[in-house]
């Protein structure tokens, strides 16, 4: 096949002619407030490289929504987490300088506005924990990074499969080549879905342990030692009012002299 009458070099002109109004589209398509699933482009396969570019497209726009959709839930945790931090650095300075104020006499009951200052401290502090806001910025910030990243190496990936269609000579089959670049489209949203399970498993891990209050010990460990070998021997009472009972010894071996 002639690089003039190769089908994919007809889909890569009319990309470039229909640029504007792919981004035109992707502009005008309101956002989810929530990641939810995508309806899987179905159409006539008698046009495969047709097909396929709608694959593309449908696939790029899964990952641009998940990478917008991260961006704009971090803003508001960056701004009360930074919120929350202020306060617990402000209040706990002002806590600590108090009472020491209070001893030069400028000012009266320093001492209880220590005490003051020291629990909106706290508060702050837990407030931030238990919500998990810093945490929660941290990791919107990192999985927003990581889609980019593989978003960016997919684009690369089918752009490599487009030149190798159209530069030729091609390898294999014409139906080789769409299960190659079928393959890229499903490793693709292979990864981009496992990223955004792993952000949401992370952050139930972080949510079970902020809710826990007591550290949870393995079975059989007390004060940090492992308990091996065979259970520990009760010793049982005996009930009041009876006679304690001298239990059986066992008369030595041997001679007696």
């Amino acid at each position: 096949m002639q690089p003039e009458e190769s089908a994919w070099g007809k889909e890569i002109g009319e990309e470039d002619q229909s640029a504007p109004a792919t981004v035109a589209r992707r502009a005008s398509t309101p956002r989810r407030a929530d990641l939810s699933a995508r309806q899987f482009p179905l159409g006539d396969w008698g046009e495969p490289a047709e097909r396929l570019e709608e694959l593309y497209r449908w696939s790029e726009e899964r990952a641009v929504e998940a990478i917008d959709w991260y961006r704009r839930d971090r803003v508001w945790k960056r701004r009360w987490a930074r919120l929350l931090r202020f306060g617990t650095a402000s209040f706990a300075v002002g806590g600590v300088t108090a009472p020491l104020v209070d001893l030069t006499g400028a000012i009266d009951h320093g001492a209880g506005w220590g005490y003051v200052g020291l629990a909106l401290a706290a508060a702050c502090y837990g407030t931030d924990r238990v919500f998990g806001l810093t945490s929660g910025w941290m990791r919107d910030v990192s999985t927003a990074q990581a889609l980019q990243r593989r978003l960016e190496a997919f684009q690369f990936d089918w752009a490599s499969e487009c030149v190798r269609e159209v530069l030729g000579p091609t390898e294999g089959t014409a139906g080789e080549a769409a299960e190659r670049c079928l393959g890229v489209l499903r490793r693709f949203c292979e990864d981009v879905s496992d990223m955004v399970r792993t952000e949401t498993s992370e952050w139930m891990l972080e949510f079970r342990a902020s809710m826990t209050q007591l550290p949870t010990q393995a079975p059989g460990t007390w004060g940090g030692r492992s308990e091996t070998g065979g259970g520990a021997q009760v010793r049982v009472l005996p009930p009041p009012g009876t006679r304690p009972t001298m239990p059986r010894q066992r008369p030595p071996e041997g001679p007696l002299r």
